[in-house]
């Protein structure tokens, strides 16, 4: 016989467990199911940190979401006690005519975001470490930072449980059945009916909405963890995040937390993952020379020659927005999908919205633009 539950959310890397969260906070029967443990490796949530910050060049509809990530991230550190958030500040810096710098400064026309715009000469004294290409136009944002990510994970999932959430861990998701009538998920443990089901599944969710046309694609990234030759990038000397648009990709990282080494990637490209399960985790030789470059160019206080690595996935949509829609079958299914490489800042918020379609179909925040309907008109 299956087990019922009012809402079964299914994935619980940094939107699920979110989603749990907010579902459970509201006193309600939830159970959730992930694959994997709890704040694992082996999808898009993990690998210390990620960058969050309000001056989204990606789109300025963005912002009223941050705007209420920020205040949610605040609330859980608030209720748990824990330190997730640390607002070390971010550089970044590109040609004054590309669209990450034009986009910073119109995050700062329409919502008031605070950046700091900084000269040539005061980019050597403010940021020490980084040589700046000639012609590029730096600023700073004061209220980014970065989230410590898995730790983000194990506090929303602990403060569910605590609000009363259910949780089973290692069980693989078999089949997702949806109906006019019917949701049923077959694990590999038992068959499990919901009343509304939430699907934040990450690389895995084509297979878990089979039924739906989503253009997502999953790549293969990798995160570098390079050591440092001078101590000028420390997060303890009051050091902060960085993005760099280069005319040959776009490179980030974070202070080093340690003191012995930096972490960085380049955010776009990436091989296309066929299975998700059974990602290459290795290095390869192909991973390295364009970050090395980069830091060769950029870094020169850093070992262009990463000492440690870690391997995630990005699921992409065609146009690098994320997805957050009802199913059309059943409009008590939810889900949120192909976040793209720069979801996980909200995640807080996600797990409110997530939350609020499938307990009473609509919610307050403005995210028409992530309809899956984009794709079909």
């Amino acid at each position: 016989m299956a087990h019922h539950v009012d809402y079964l959310v299914l994935g619980l890397g940094g939107m699920g467990s979110s989603a749990l969260y907010h579902l459970s906070k509201r006193g309600l029967n939830v159970l959730g199911v992930e694959q994997f443990g709890v704040a694992h490796d082996r999808g898009s949530s993990h690998g210390e940190t990620r960058i969050i910050r309000k001056a989204y060049f990606e789109h300025p509809n963005y912002i009223p979401l941050l705007q209420r990530a920020y205040e949610l991230w605040h609330d859980l550190e608030q209720s748990s006690g824990k330190s997730l958030f640390n607002r070390c500040g971010l550089m970044v810096a590109g040609p004054p005519e590309g669209a990450v710098i034009r986009g910073v400064h119109l995050a700062e026309e329409l919502y008031g975001v605070e950046v700091e715009s900084v000269s040539p000469a005061d980019a050597l004294e403010r940021f020490p470490g980084f040589r700046i290409p000639e012609g590029f136009e730096v600023t700073h944002e004061p209220e980014a930072g970065f989230l410590h990510v898995e730790k983000c994970v194990q506090t929303h999932l602990e403060c569910a449980q605590a609000q009363g959430a259910a949780v089973c861990l290692n069980e693989q998701i078999l089949d997702v059945k949806v109906s006019e009538r019917l949701i049923e998920v077959t694990t590999d443990q038992r068959q499990i009916t919901a009343a509304s089901l939430i699907v934040t599944t990450g690389p895995w969710s084509s297979g878990c909405l089979s039924g739906l046309p989503l253009p997502l694609e999953v790549v293969r990234k990798v995160l570098l963890w390079n050591s440092v030759r001078e101590p000028v990038y420390n997060l303890d000397a009051g050091r902060g995040s960085f993005f760099f648009d280069m005319p040959e990709g776009e490179f980030y990282g974070f202070p080093s937390l340690e003191g012995a080494s930096v972490k960085l990637a380049e955010h776009a490209g990436g091989e296309i993952v066929g299975d998700p399960t059974h990602v290459d985790r290795s290095l390869h030789e192909t991973d390295v020379p364009r970050v090395s470059r980069f830091v060769e160019e950029v870094m020169p206080a850093l070992n262009p020659h990463p000492m440690r690595h870690a391997v995630c996935m990005y699921t992409r949509t065609p146009d690098g927005h994320f997805i957050v829609d009802r199913h059309p079958a059943n409009q008590r299914v939810v889900y949120g999908a192909g976040f793209s490489g720069h979801g996980f800042k909200f995640a807080s918020v996600m797990g409110e919205i997530l939350a609020d379609l499938a307990t009473t179909g609509i919610t307050s925040l403005p995210i028409e633009f992530l309809s899956a309907r984009r794709f079909s008109e």
